[in-house]
């Protein structure tokens, strides 16, 4: 009894280390996109970019609401690809997928999509969103030996976001994906941040890594508190 009960704390510590020293690393995390306050006051995002695929140009626009609608848009070779996701569903146009109609996504890929309509990423305030975060120790992300934190969102879909213990900025993330009707490791990667005019720091390059191909965009611009007309997010009949 005397054994058991000296290993179970030792368990209840360890587990109550590692919540806190998580929750240490997205309170960092916080801070360095600006702040609590400043992140609380963000109700919308609204970016163009542009993108290469494959040795072709594209052009990219993305429009959040916070907690209720993100959608993204993308020119390519003169064909419209069309994202949505809302709280409550998803849809998405995409001719190269053999769906030239608004189709809706299937309950599994919304489950691993939802976590977009949040301006600021899953980490901040991710409590509230139903999400929960674990620290799984260190692992090297190019140079960095990166935290890796293992986040769960309220309907249980996971993924994996690698952050800086210098700059404490997410830089890089990884979670289930599908591509051309096979299941995939989508990896994302984020560099060159800078501070907005709002105050809150956001990344300017990201690659995108399917497996079968990448996706590198650069954000030519980012306006904060945009506003945005819900029934954009609307799917077409």
């Amino acid at each position: 009894m005397r054994t058991f009960l000296v290993t179970l704390t030792a368990l209840l510590t360890v587990t109550f280390t590692n919540a806190q020293t998580a929750d240490e690393i997205v309170a960092k995390n916080t801070d360095a996109l600006g702040g609590k306050e400043k992140l609380s006051q963000v109700s919308s995002i609204h970016s163009e970019s542009s993108m290469e695929v494959m040795g072709n140009e594209s052009s990219s626009k993305t429009t959040v609401l916070n907690g209720k609608g993100y959608k993204n848009e993308t020119d390519f070779n003169g064909q419209q690809i069309v994202q949505v996701v809302t709280d409550k569903g998803g849809w998405a146009i995409n001719p190269f997928g053999g769906s030239a109609t608004a189709t809706a996504l299937p309950d599994d890929q919304f489950k691993m999509s939802e976590d977009q309509v949040y301006v600021t990423g899953p980490l901040f305030d991710y409590a509230a969103h139903g999400g929960k975060v674990e620290l799984s120790g260190q692992e090297k992300v190019g140079d960095v030996n990166a935290y890796k934190l293992k986040y769960t969102n309220k309907d249980s879909a996971e993924s994996t976001i690698y952050v800086d213990p210098t700059t404490w900025l997410v830089i890089q993330t990884v979670k289930k994906g599908e591509a051309m009707g096979q299941p995939i490791n989508v990896t994302t990667s984020y560099s060159d941040y800078r501070k907005t005019d709002a105050g809150i720091t956001m990344p300017f390059a990201i690659n995108i890594d399917m497996q079968q191909f990448a996706l590198n965009v650069k954000v030519k611009n980012i306006e904060v508190n945009k506003a945005v007309d819900p029934t954009v997010f609307e799917m077409p009949k």
